[in-house]
């Protein structure tokens, strides 16, 4: 066996639908055409798929407890697609995982890479990160 990739990552927040549309507004993530009906059941999962149409994240409702852990879940975006949501976050007033609101100020330059980290609603950690190093550097300098 080889696996392909990874098909969905699993997490857990209060509202599904507010969740989904923050989701949508943030990281451009919509409902899975496919499986539309999974969030009937109470019990399932609002699935979220990503601009090549293959499944991202699985929405759970549940009774979140706050995370004790480093998990963080990371989106690859192209260089462009990096510096439009570094632009776009004076609007989007996202929280920085160090508890204020994220700004331009918080990207990290992994030598190699650049990211931005932050939380959604449920405070589960996200990271927007970027490849194309050098686009990045030469926008930034």
């Amino acid at each position: 066996m080889q696996v392909q990739r990874i098909d969905h990552v699993r997490i857990e927040i209060s509202d599904r639908e507010t969740a989904g549309e923050w989701y949508k507004k943030v990281l451009g993530l919509e409902r899975h055409k496919q499986l539309q009906s999974w969030p009937e059941d109470p019990m399932g999962p609002l699935i979220l798929q990503g601009g090549d149409g293959y499944s991202t994240l699985s929405l759970f409702a549940r009774d979140c407890k706050e995370p004790t852990r480093d998990s963080t879940i990371a989106f690859r975006v192209d260089g462009k697609g990096f510096l439009e949501f570094c632009e776009s976050l004076d609007a989007l007033k996202l929280k920085a995982t160090s508890g204020g609101v994220l700004t331009r100020t918080d990207v990290v330059d992994h030598d190699v890479s650049w990211s931005v980290y932050f939380l959604d609603l449920d405070r589960n950690r996200i990271e927007v990160t970027t490849y194309d190093y050098g686009q990045v550097k030469e926008a930034a300098s």
